[in-house]
């Protein structure tokens, strides 16, 4: 394998994300010989000094960002984008805007699956928006993806969109901008952490030709098989509010 590859070493317990380079990585389960890994193709197994067992894959897009990403602000969960890609349709070779970037996860998330399609990404503050360019490096997601350090509330500089998603606080200055960006037939989701939210949003996408109104709240919820089986006593319920519109013309 060719140096500083990602790789995913995965047993039946745990799983690591390692670089191909010349080093060890220590983990729980004892040291792995990283430059072992040269003479490897996925499918082929690496031991730990131990004698542990794991089997070498490639990596997905999910094993990067929760192992290699960093986290700035809250970011909005796989569950939630997986959502506004069923709901929405958008497909490889959509048009996405993206508001606020934040650490980037739905950015990258969303370019993963419309590639070759494009994510304009709109990021304010400085900070997360250094976070998340070290993040769509990481992706190897760099060509699909374009940040723009700018406050979207003042405009949306592309036309014809498939989708404008927007998290971000006050949002609903931003329906009219992403109405006017957005194709026929585009949609706008505004992802909102509290109800109150909502409301201002919907108020200003009635004042606009949107259809297919709808408000979602994603809630998952994990079991446990042992003994007996029941739901888990702890897991996260409720991330936010999801907020669907569809423009008419």
């Amino acid at each position: 394998m060719e140096e500083k590859r990602l790789v995913l070493l995965i047993s039946k317990e745990n799983s690591y994300l390692a670089e191909v380079s010349s080093g060890k990585l220590n983990t729980k389960d004892g040291i792995f010989d990283l430059s072992l890994l040269k003479q490897k193709n996925y499918g082929d197994r690496i031991k730990t000094h131990l004698g542990k067992e794991f089997t070498i894959v490639k990596p997905n897009i999910t094993d990067i960002l929760e192992r290699k990403a960093k986290r700035m602000p809250q970011v909005m969960l796989p569950k939630d984008i997986a959502l506004i890609i069923a709901y929405t349709g958008i497909s490889p070779g959509s048009l996405v805007i993206d508001a606020g970037t934040g650490s980037g996860f739905a950015a990258i998330f969303i370019a993963n699956y419309i590639k070759p399609g494009k994510v304009i990404t709109y990021e304010k503050n400085k900070k997360f928006a250094k976070i998340a360019k070290e993040n769509i490096k990481a992706s190897g997601l760099s060509e699909f993806i374009k940040l723009k350090e700018k406050d979207i509330s003042r405009g949306i500089d592309e036309k014809n969109v498939d989708l404008v998603n927007l998290d971000l606080k006050d949002a609903e200055k931003v329906v009219e901008h992403a109405y006017n960006a957005l194709k026929p037939g585009g949609w706008l989701v505004v992802y909102s952490p509290y109800i109150e939210q909502v409301s201002s949003v919907v108020r200003k996408i009635e004042e606009k030709n949107f259809s297919n109104l709808k408000i979602v709240e994603n809630v998952v919820r994990e079991w446990q098989v042992e003994k007996y089986t029941r739901p888990k006593s702890f897991g996260l319920m409720h991330t936010g509010f999801l907020t669907f519109a569809r423009k008419i013309y």
